[in-house]
């Protein structure tokens, strides 16, 4: 795995955070929702994990107009011998990308739940497993809503982390023009996959390896009940939060050699985890107050475990 987060840091400049914290999610068996504003390499970032991971890759452009059939697929009838047939659609994939998911209703939206929580989907009363690994990564653009649908808590919770792309520093900026290639003169060729899908499932597998202490079990929980205390905290965390920091956390140090957990790990792992599933009131947003900022103020009031 750390061959892959190598190989990706060579193609993607200034987000060596979030390119680990991706490969953690995969690890983790997770989904992952990029936000950023356009050009920072968030399809760029999904495409080269898909090439690397040796998995299948398919993308999906979420427009208005896009229906559930046009991503879980559909059953067509002939009519010459009365017969029907399955056309599997491109959720049928390992690496999935949700390319600016908001664009599209909340009906399509919902198509990805059965999938993003179950690994499976149902076509026309049938169900059908999908391909082991499945991860998905959507994005979306956070500062243009006009004929946006903004996602609803229950889509969010489906998501393991919220990452945030933010503009490169300007070292790495020039990395990007330096490495940039004019289109059409050199075409950029597939890259070498590094790792199977068969490899990243055996590694998934060895997370029930990984130790966690009774005390962080207690930390990790009373992070999640801290978040529903908070008064500028109009919706929790859920204890699906507290399982997603746990796996993240696990995977996090599985990554990093280690067969145990520790409590820097959770703390790591904690603003992605959570930040999009915490609903603030209207008064704390007004104040200027983000779940970040809360989320932060709740890890330095807690004791950490020793």
């Amino acid at each position: 795995m750390n061959e892959l987060i190598q190989s990706m840091e060579q193609r993607l400049f200034g987000q060596k955070l979030n390119i680990r914290l991706l490969v953690t999610a995969l690890l983790a068996g997770g989904h992952v929702l990029l936000e950023g504003v356009p050009g920072l390499g968030k399809t760029k970032m999904a495409r080269t994990l898909a090439e690397l991971s040796g998995g299948d890759y398919r993308r999906i452009q979420f427009t208005p107009d896009l229906m559930p059939g046009d991503i879980i697929g559909s059953v067509i009838y002939h009519m010459q011998d009365h017969s029907f047939t399955t056309i599997q659609g491109p959720i049928f994939t390992n690496v999935l990308l949700a390319d600016e998911i908001n664009r599209s209703g909340p009906k399509t939206q919902a198509a990805l739940l059965e999938a993003m929580e179950e690994r499976q989907v149902t076509i026309q009363g049938n169900t059908y497993k999908l391909p082991n690994p499945f991860f998905v990564v959507a994005t979306q653009n956070p500062v243009e809503y006009e004929g946006t649908y903004p996602l609803p808590e229950a889509q969010l919770d489906r998501f393991l982390f919220k990452l945030v792309l933010d503009y490169p520093g300007e070292e790495a900026e020039v990395e990007i023009l330096r490495s940039h290639v004019p289109f059409g003169q050199h075409q950029e060729e597939s890259l070498a996959a590094i790792l199977t899908p068969e490899r990243i499932t055996e590694l998934q597998r060895r997370l029930s390896d990984v130790v966690v202490e009774e005390s962080l079990y207690t930390y990790i929980a009373t992070i999640i009940r801290k978040t529903r205390e908070s008064k500028r905290v109009q919706l929790g965390a859920s204890p699906r939060a507290g399982i997603a920091v746990l796996m993240a956390s696990k995977a996090w140090a599985l990554l990093d050699g280690r067969t145990y957990v520790t409590p820097d790990d959770i703390k790591l792992v904690a603003r992605p985890a959570l930040r999009h599933r915490l609903l603030l009131t209207p008064q704390a947003e007004l104040e200027g107050g983000t779940s970040d900022h809360i989320i932060q103020e709740t890890l330095g009031s807690i004791p950490v475990p020793r």
